[in-house]
């Protein structure tokens, strides 16, 4: 047995080969060594507060008591954050990890209640508010005077709003809105925080005035009484249930029985309800989808973060973890020496760079495109949505996959809850399905696709979609690059895009209506968005390592872990680029030995690699990951919190197996 401070000493010899300045890559991610100082700063203001300690691991209370935890966290949680900005030091870094996917997930490991108040309730104000409106709920919002959520999918809509079936019917006679829900199907359903939490939400329903619907319109109604917590007359409110994880995060269920709302509670930035029931539209609908890009953007990072604990977990317990043998009578290896382990393991370290340059680019495109919008410019609007579907939905799909790949590559111990990798699954998985489900928002993507695909020639301001107007007849010769793999995905993708096109029209030429055509063709409509999305990726960290100034050895290094994505990326689409583009068989097998070559670079640094990330072991979370390697005992020190060793003998024994047993004699 080791001393409770000592390192494990495969992880001392894997740190003794790293090639580069750790602090240097963990600075580079940060943005900088200032922002590494804050976030080490707020990481110990919050993780080192003893009111965010537990006493009982999570998974040994119940869902009432899991509920009841979250909500006390939470609670000091956003007091912390004012005390923050009290002292000037508050902003958005704050906010972004204490509702992201490292700190946040840390002190909260099943979800925080409050969540959606901060991520869609206050921006939705924001966005969609006028500036009285702003005026009257934000403070209240902003300093917790009341707790919002965001009420828009239903027990029978989700990703396919206009089909929400909640009503809003003006009466001009009182300037109210009554919101009814004629249906069961039109219960609101999933909301985070809605079941106990939340006292108001932003309700999605279909608005009525003067006989006719206007379809969606947000508006703000209170849940709850202010003083006592009480729903209100004619609110149907409760708590759905548990779930695969994320089952602190209190998601509710929300009817209403013809519930009368001030006619001013309607968000009226955008799209207006005079006194007397007159309708006045906004010069584009687009803007009011602004609350859900920006959550979609937050998830690419999330999906990023969630990920990169996975691979620290996994690498570090492969570098402890012997097992079988390599050549006979050698004794066991380190896992992390069988290639077959790299592979699980070193592609997903480079995704997480992937997507992490990629959260980067979009979250700077989006806050460009917010200030455009805000001067009334919306020509940049369609695209910032069509490349936020698609990363949202690869990102969500890769990391979850990611996880669950790090999970197995640690055996069974991998399936214990305190490996943190099952909850960690839990919580993004969810992913795949909130804010969109995934396939449904690739074929939003595929239809900005198809339109720009017949509109070739106004492509010259739209980053993402310039490669469209290429010569698709033109081929580059095979090369070992990532520059040729760029190009062949974007051939790739542009001949996807095509060949949708084209069969949709040749179904349309055979007498199918245009939707019928679109619904036959989305097996391909999806493809060719996931395509596109990948090339993009893969572009994407093409020019930020590229344009990165940092030393000689970690440019060495962010350079195989580039290759390492985009060669993986590659083979995993070795169909679709036999089919689309002039590479060949051998050109295949080149590839091949080019993953396997990096495989063998990355191996002497990947432990230093994930060090960089500089995840403290409490935001981890886990006995396979700690930084001291110390597994097999964190292991026996977690299983000796299981409340059932408490006592040697169960009462369940003279209750039951005893007199089984005696029965059995």
């Amino acid at each position: 047995m080791k001393t409770e401070n000592a390192v494990n000493p495969d992880l001392i010899a894997e740190r003794k080969k790293c090639t580069f300045n750790t602090l240097e890559l963990t600075h580079l991610l940060d943005g900088g060594a200032k922002k590494t100082e804050e976030r080490r700063s707020r990481e110990k203001f919050f993780l080192e507060d003893p009111q965010l300690q537990s006493k009982v691991p999570l998974e040994y209370l119940s869902h009432k008591e899991k509920y009841e935890e979250a909500v006390r966290k939470a609670c000091i949680i956003f007091q912390k954050v004012q005390e923050l900005q009290n002292e000037g030091r508050g902003g958005m870094d704050n906010f972004r990890e204490i509702l992201g996917g490292q700190l946040g997930s840390a002190i909260l490991k099943d979800g925080n209640p409050l969540t959606l108040h901060y991520v869609m309730f206050i921006p939705t104000l924001m966005g969609q508010g006028t500036l009285e409106q702003q005026s009257e709920w934000i403070q209240k919002a902003w300093n917790c005077d009341i707790i919002g959520t965001y009420a828009q999918t239903e027990l029978g809509h989700g990703t396919f709003i206009r089909g929400l079936e909640t009503t809003a019917t003006y009466d001009p006679a009182k300037q109210e809105f009554v919101l009814h829900s004629p249906t069961l199907t039109s219960y609101k359903w999933w909301p985070g925080g809605l079941g106990h939490s939340a006292n108001y939400a932003v309700v999605l329903a279909q608005l009525y005035t003067q006989g006719k619907c206007h379809g969606i319109h947000p508006f703000v109604v209170q849940l709850r009484d202010e003083e006592t917590h009480q729903p209100l007359p004619g609110i149907k409110i409760g708590e759905i249930g548990c779930k695969l994880g994320m089952n602190s995060t209190n998601n509710g269920y929300l009817g209403f029985d013809r519930v009368r709302i001030p006619r001013t509670n309607l968000l009226m930035k955008n799209n207006q309800v005079l006194e007397d029931g007159t309708y006045k539209k906004s010069p584009s609908s687009k803007l009011t989808y602004g609350t859900m890009i920006f959550v979609r953007v937050v998830i690419v990072q999330d999906a990023a973060h969630y990920l990169r604990k996975a691979v620290t977990i996994a690498t570090r317990y492969s570098a402890v973890r012997h097992q079988s043998e390599i050549k006979p009578n050698t004794g066991e290896p380190q896992i992390i020496d069988f290639v077959t382990q790299q592979y699980k393991l070193f592609p997903h370290i480079a995704t997480y760079f992937a997507f992490q340059y990629s959260a980067t680019w979009l979250w700077d495109v989006y806050n460009n495109v917010t200030t455009e919008l805000e001067a009334g410019q919306l020509e940049s609007l369609p695209e910032l949505h069509a490349i936020a579907c698609c990363l949202k939905a690869v990102s969500s799909a890769d990391a979850a996959q990611g996880v669950e790949i790090c999970r197995l590559a640690c055996g069974g111990h991998g399936y214990m809850t305190s490996s943190n990798l099952p909850s960690t699954y839990g919580l993004v998985t969810a992913m795949c399905t909130y804010e969109g489900e995934n396939t449904v928002l690739l074929l939003q993507t595929a239809r900005f696709l198809i339109k720009m695909w017949q509109n070739r020639n106004k492509l010259e301001k739209l980053s993402t979609v310039k490669y469209l107007g290429n010569d698709l007849n033109k081929n580059r010769p095979f090369e070992r690059s990532v520059d040729w793999i760029i190009h062949a995905l974007q051939q790739t993708a542009a001949r996807k895009i095509e060949l949708a096109n084209r069969h949709i029209n040749e179904r349309v030429r055979n007498g199918k209506v245009y939707e019928d055509a679109w619904n036959e063709s989305s097996i391909e409509l999806v493809a060719a968005a996931e395509a596109h999305c990948r090339a993009f990726i893969v572009e994407t960290f093409r020019n930020t390592v590229n344009g990165l100034e940092v030393s000689t050895e970690l440019k060495i290094v962010l350079v195989q872990l580039l290759n390492l994505y985009a060669v993986y990326t590659a083979l995993r689409l070795t169909g679709d680029l036999l089919r689309f583009t002039s590479i060949t068989g051998n050109d295949v097998d080149t590839l091949q030995g080019w993953l396997e070559e990096l495989l063998a670079l990355i191996r002497p640094n990947a432990v230093s690699i994930v060090d960089s990330f500089d995840i403290r072991d409490e935001v981890l979370g886990s006995t396979l990951g700690a930084s001291d390697g110390r597994v097999y005992e964190r292991l026996f020190e977690e299983a000796s919190k299981s409340p059932l060793n408490s006592e040697p003998v169960n009462k369940s024994f003279k209750l039951y197996l005893k007199p089984f047993l005696k029965a059995s004699l």
